[in-house]
């Protein structure tokens, strides 16, 4: 085990990658609650999911660790998750296997990308200005439904939005989260997100406001069925050939895509693994991340990617895939505790979507303000992610006024063919939702 993971040659040692596994796991446990959560305002079943999340996790954190040797781990994205529920489900009104189909489809053109190296192509095509907006938008996007689905923004009929009731207890308690969230990882916790869910959900106890376990089966039980959610990929497989689906599908793919390659690289580059500005075993890592989106949807979650909480573990140590399969190890074991979602209401998630949205919208500093011509499609990205509460919108707006922009501006031999072809797609997304 030693050899094939090269602890000799990357420094490190059996209780080093545990240590490194554990911490990932704790940084990012948040979302065995969170995704559950979100889907299940599209109609899924809660405890179904929980144990899609954890099963689409482990197998996905295994084939990282296990094939592409990285300490990454993966599991149902934020962002991807609230674009399913909220844009695919409730905003289109696309049934929510339909939706599972979706992401079967793009994680299988994931794979045929990844094996026959047009992934290169495909990342080269799209601006790194338009990717880091696509990032910032979906940080915005989570934020604002964090807000929302804990009562803290409420509809106003004079002002569209307006600050909720601050003195509704529920409230009080999703800002008491939130603070406790922020102070954690501001001090340098690193699964600071995790720690306040749960000084939330004891506070929440005390006060009466979450449901007290009454004895071990409220906290450890048997593990749900899948059954309302497996296989109902293959079901309604026929019905995403439409333009509607064809934007979900590309939206599902692109978003993957990039936060994929852009997790990758940041953690390898954390580790020290990253050679000449190459990425060892990147196609390993790609194939991993696109096959755990492909067994993600078959048990019924949302899209399985990377998470730069991954970084978590880099930075108490973790150098190898052996970081990945003890995180894993503990989402297998996690599939024993599904009785918290009866005590991780909407009030102790929402902090973790907020925060999480905060994070994202670090990649804001990367946009070039200065050039105009760059700024107006990348604002328009940011923008009508929240405002349209669509992230397939927000990239459609952006995606069609930057040719535009850049070849009035004179930089037309800069824009990719496959950046011409996304135009006319999304004009012919509006032109059908209209």
């Amino acid at each position: 085990m030693k050899e094939y993971f090269q602890f000799d040659k990357l420094g490190t040692s059996y209780r080093t990658e545990f240590t490194a596994g554990l911490t990932t796991f704790l940084a990012m446990a948040y979302i065995l609650f969170v995704n559950p959560s979100v889907l299940s305002d599209a109609g899924m079943d809660q405890g179904a999911v929980f144990v899609a999340t954890a099963v689409a996790a482990a197998v996905g954190t295994l084939l990282m660790g296990i094939i592409a040797k990285y300490p990454v781990v993966l599991a149902p994205g934020m962002g991807l998750n609230a674009f399913f529920a909220y844009t695919v489900v409730l905003g289109y009104g696309i049934p929510w296997e339909t939706a599972l189909s979706g992401v079967l489809a793009s994680g299988l053109i994931f794979i045929v990308l990844t094996l026959t190296g047009l992934r290169e192509i495909i990342i080269n095509a799209i601006p790194h200005n338009l990717k880091m907006a696509v990032g910032a938008g979906i940080g915005l996007f989570i934020a604002f439904i964090g807000l929302t689905k804990s009562g803290i923004v409420v509809a106003d009929e004079a002002t569209f939005l307006a600050i909720g009731d601050i003195t509704s207890p529920t409230v009080l308690l999703t800002i008491f989260g939130l603070v406790v969230s922020v102070i954690l990882l501001t001090k340098g916790i690193r699964a600071g997100i995790f720690y306040g869910m749960i000084i939330t959900a004891i506070v929440g106890m005390i006060f009466g406001l979450v449901p007290i376990p009454r004895g071990i089966g409220d906290i450890v039980g048997a593990v749900p069925s899948i059954a309302p959610t497996f296989g109902q990929a293959f079901t309604h497989f026929g019905d995403i050939f439409t333009i509607e689906m064809l934007v979900v599908i590309l939206t599902f793919l692109f978003v993957d895509f990039f936060d994929t390659a852009g997790t990758l690289m940041a953690v390898a580059t954390q580790a020290g693994l990253v050679k000449d500005n190459k990425l060892p075993r990147a196609g390993k890592a790609l194939f991993a991340d696109s096959t755990a989106t492909v067994v993600g949807s078959v048990v019924g979650t949302s899209t399985t990617t990377s998470f730069v909480e991954s970084t978590a573990g880099v930075g108490v140590g973790g150098r190898t895939g052996f970081t990945a399969v003890v995180a894993a190890g503990f989402f297998i074991l996690a599939l024993f505790f599904s009785p918290l979602l009866g005590i991780i209401t909407t009030e102790v998630t929402a902090p973790a979507l907020i925060i999480v949205g905060v994070m994202m919208a670090n990649q804001l500093k990367q946009i070039e303000w200065d050039k105009f011509e760059i700024a107006v499609p990348a604002f328009f990205v940011v923008l009508m992610m929240p405002l349209t509460y669509s992230i397939a919108t927000g990239i459609a707006v952006g995606f069609i006024f930057y040719p535009i922009t850049m070849i009035v501006k004179g930089r037309a031999k800069e824009i990719h063919p496959i950046m011409y072809f996304l135009f006319v797609v999304f004009v012919l997304y509006f032109i059908f939702l209209s």
